[in-house]
């Protein structure tokens, strides 16, 4: 029998929909939203989706289960009249500067306020200005146009699973923040900016470089020469009225020629690149049996992660840089002399759909005679901007040609760009690679799909190789534990921090969705298929670098221009925090609130100590601090008492640690 709902006088058929809210939607009504995501769990905060029930109630769409029968109204009086006043109120403590924001004409409070023709706030302005935080090489936060609705913070926890966002405070203070009110760069944020492409304003936004670009570009002492990823292609004609997916890959290289970038490259050749060197290194080890599963480099959230919170697994990560380094590299130490100029004078741009690759690009591993590699990192959302600012039409540009050497690319380069690419484009070539023999097979659909985790299990020359590929860092936690613990084995992990792979990095236009994702995912295979070369082996213009420049894959050319190094880094960083009266005392007690300590409970033992001095009546002696890392993260919390270190401590061993704090004061 079916089932259905009344929404605004017509019937809805119910199939398995989770609120009201995806029902109403179902009914082709806009119900509008600020904290809903259809990723996240339901927070319920901002009041916008609210509905009148046919009893006079009124609930929030988002967080109420549907039921047979029950109707709906979305447009009532009371609705509409509640909606706006939020709308105001939101507006009132909103920083309305909307002509030099970054999200105007794109922010969903601009949009609202719009569509329900709000003219004037009735509740001032906002009279307090907040510091903005541009610490982070990546993004930047405006607390003074936070909404509150919860987004970031949501998206920080459950889909990355790191939560260096929360609420702090209570009331008219409340506040969305890092611990104890430090800077992104201070904290253990790995440069993802999924916080930022899920901000409905201008709070959080891509930290932007179009500035320095065009000041090079005008510079006519510098050699400019731009490398494009593969998921930018797919994503960059939707804001100029083309469809996700659509291959703009011409336009968008003659748009950067009349910009005046001297030569264009595709960061796809570099991915070749890339399949062959981890290719090698990845047979290597398994015919070895040596530091599996291995783990691939491409992501550098994925891998400032693996640096922060697993570095015991360091060892497992691949050795090799990512595309976007190799090219750079490759730029800046051969390139640059083959064009007679020096390293300083050539400038690489990088147009990537990734904001965690500003922060790679800054990496002092990943620099040629003082001079980075690549000198900076525009999105999609950036190099958009740069059209627009240059007037161009980008709809109607007619596609132009890359340039050689690196501008030529096999299908396996291309599909980088996607969740499990990196793991076909290495299958596509393993076998060639461990046999010297060619594979028919070139299609390994096994790895492909948008789910955030899938396993397959594929045949390489008689050797059954054990895939996993994973995205977001929340799933890639639980897979490393479930590997640690003995419960899942596998040979090759792809890890991607975006959902989606790079067709959703948080540099992509706005307004990405699973559907969109889809369509932009569809675009790089259906841009494989177009390709003469379907794996990277065989792209000639590999075969040329190799024997001009690199030697061998592997081989010790290639490892100091292909590969790096990483190593465990420090968890948060700053001052420590004085709980006392800043007066001086006897006895300096620092508690460890670095995340890894944290999850682990050292914000009790910090609660508890403090309690336990205040009962003894030592709070006069002991200068109870919390602190931010000692470098020596393992197993259980990290306690300094005095100039003595005490490690494994857990919130039931806090009676130890205050023992020793009174023998120390004893002995004095």
């Amino acid at each position: 029998m079916v089932q259905t709902m009344i929404v605004d006088g017509k019937p809805v058929e119910l199939n398995g929909e989770r609120n009201i809210l995806e029902v109403v939607r179902k009914a082709g009504v806009d119900l509008p939203t600020f904290c809903y995501h259809s990723e996240l769990s339901v927070y319920g905060a901002c009041r916008m989706c609210l509905v009148e029930l046919g009893n006079g109630q009124i609930v929030a769409g988002c967080s109420t289960p549907p039921r047979p029968g029950l109707e709906v109204k979305t447009t009532t009086p009371r609705v509409q009249k509640i909606r706006k006043m939020a709308l105001e109120l939101l507006l009132a403590n909103h920083d309305r500067d909307c002509t030099t924001c970054e999200k105007s004409g794109s922010c969903k409070l601009q949009d609202l306020a719009q569509r329900f023709g709000i003219r004037q706030v009735r509740f001032g302005q906002r009279d307090v200005k907040v510091d903005i935080d541009d610490s982070s090489p990546a993004l930047v936060r405006d607390p003074n146009k936070c909404i509150l609705c919860g987004d970031c913070v949501r998206m920080c926890q459950e889909v990355q699973g790191i939560g260096v966002l929360d609420f702090a405070h209570r009331g008219s203070q409340m506040t969305v923040t890092p611990a104890f009110g430090k800077k992104m760069a201070e904290v253990d944020c790995v440069n993802c900016g999924q916080c930022v492409a899920v901000c409905p304003t201008g709070a959080l936004v891509v930290k932007s470089q179009v500035e320095q670009v065009w000041q090079t570009l005008h510079n006519p002492s510098k050699t400019v020469i731009a490398q494009i990823a593969p998921a930018v292609r797919v994503a960059v004609g939707e804001t100029f009225g083309l469809e996700p997916g659509d291959n703009t890959l011409g336009k968008l290289t003659a748009a950067l020629r009349q910009m005046g970038f001297d030569k264009i490259f595709d960061t796809s050749f570099a991915a070749d690149l890339t399949v062959m060197e981890e290719g090698t290194e990845f047979l290597t080890r398994l015919q070895k049996g040596e530091n599996l599963p291995q783990f691939t480099s491409c992501c550098p959230a994925w891998v400032k992660y693996t640096e922060q919170y697993h570095p015991e697994m360091l060892e497992n990560l691949s050795t090799c840089r990512s595309p976007q380094q190799m090219f750079g590299s490759l730029a800046k130490k051969y390139y640059a002399k083959e064009l007679g100029i020096s390293p300083e004078d050539m400038v690489v741009v990088s147009i990537m759909p990734c904001t965690a690759k500003k922060f790679e690009a800054q990496r002092p591993e990943f620099a040629t005679e003082g001079a980075q590699d690549v000198d900076f990192v525009l999105t999609t959302q950036e190099v958009v901007q740069m059209i627009r600012e240059a007037g161009l039409d980008y709809s109607h540009l007619e596609s132009d040609s890359l340039d050689m050497p690196f501008g030529f690319t096999s299908g396996g380069g291309i599909i980088f760009g996607v969740t499990g690419g990196v793991s076909e484009a290495v299958l596509r070539a393993a076998h060639y690679l461990l046999l010297g023999e060619e594979l028919d097979q070139v299609n390994f659909t096994e790895v492909r799909g948008m789910e955030g985790l899938r396993t397959a299990e594929v045949d390489v020359g008689g050797n059954k190789v054990k895939l996993a590929m994973v995205y977001g860092l929340a799933q890639a936690k639980h897979l490393l534990e479930q590997i640690k613990a003995g419960e899942a084995d596998y040979h090759l992990v792809e890890v991607m921090a975006c959902p989606g792979g790079c067709v959703g990095g948080a540099g992509q236009p706005v307004g990405t969705n699973a559907e969109i994702r889809s369509a932009r995912a569809q675009g790089i295979y259906t841009a494989d298929k177009a390709q003469q070369l379907r794996k990277s082996y065989q792209n000639p213009l590999i075969e040329t670098v190799y024997e001009k420049w690199l030697g061998t894959p592997n081989g010790d050319a290639a490892h100091i221009a292909l590969h790096t190094t990483y190593n465990e880094r420090r968890r948060i960083k700053g001052d420590s925090i004085s709980l006392g009266d800043g007066t001086a005392k006897q006895l300096e007690v620092s508690v460890c609130v670095g995340t890894c300590c944290y999850l682990k409970g050292s914000y009790d033992v910090l609660r508890d100590l403090g309690r336990r001095l205040r009962g003894a009546k030592l709070e006069d002696q002991v200068d109870l601090k919390a602190t931010f890392c000692f470098e020596n993260c393992g197993s259980g919390i990290n306690v300094k008492v005095g100039d003595t270190l005490y490690s494994g401590i857990t919130p039931a061993k806090t009676g130890s640690i205050f023992d020793k704090i009174t023998e120390e004061l004893s002995a004095q």
